[in-house]
């Protein structure tokens, strides 16, 4: 055998023998210019998709801003059907809100409406303050609103604020039923 027919074949007996009907080179895996194609296009969707999508406190903040809004409209709806009255409790500073039934005897108990079992305002958004006319701008504490048959007795406007999203103003006016939603911190003519 010539030398260089000795080569390959010693070349060839290192290998591990392969299947007849496969070729001897085949690529595996990508080059390095398809990894940087597919780089650069993920890069482009990113930059395109990621502004697009909403601002989970925003959202939360809007949505919390709603579910008080529906909550007022639905009390005023209870109150017409069952000529019982309500009274909410709203704590400033914190996220809380409370519902209670108040009998005629003047004691409270919590509604059995499955509407009310889950809490008004998600996480994150709290109470900035409440206005109305009787109390002013109150900022802590807890400020009641009774809402009989004739709709909530005093107009009241209540701020939220989630994190560092802005403001939502929801403003329920009395006797009449009518409550918005702005967005920002709206200052109400009291």
């Amino acid at each position: 055998m010539h030398a260089p027919q000795l080569a390959m074949k010693r070349q060839w007996a290192l290998r591990l023998p392969m299947p007849k009907d496969r070729p001897l080179l085949t690529a595996h895996g990508f080059t390095l210019i398809e990894l940087v194609v597919v780089l650069a296009i993920l890069a482009l969707v990113t930059l395109l998709v990621v502004p697009r999508l909403p601002d989970s406190q925003g959202t939360a903040l809007k949505g919390s801003a709603r579910a008080l809004a529906t909550t007022l409209r639905y009390l005023q709806d209870q109150v017409a059907t069952t000529r019982q009255l309500y009274r909410l409790r709203l704590a400033p500073g914190t996220g809380e809100i409370r519902v209670t039934i108040v009998s005629p005897d003047g004691t409270e108990s919590a509604p059995q409406d499955s509407f009310f079992s889950g809490p008004i305002l998600r996480e994150g958004v709290t109470i900035a303050d409440v206005q109305t006319p009787r109390l002013g701008t109150v900022s802590s504490g807890v400020v009641t609103l009774d809402i009989g048959p004739a709709g909530l007795a005093e107009v009241a406007t209540i701020h939220l604020r989630g994190g560092n999203s802005g403001q939502m103003t929801v403003v329920a006016l009395s006797y009449g039923g009518r409550v918005t939603v702005g967005e920002g911190y709206l200052e109400a003519n009291l």
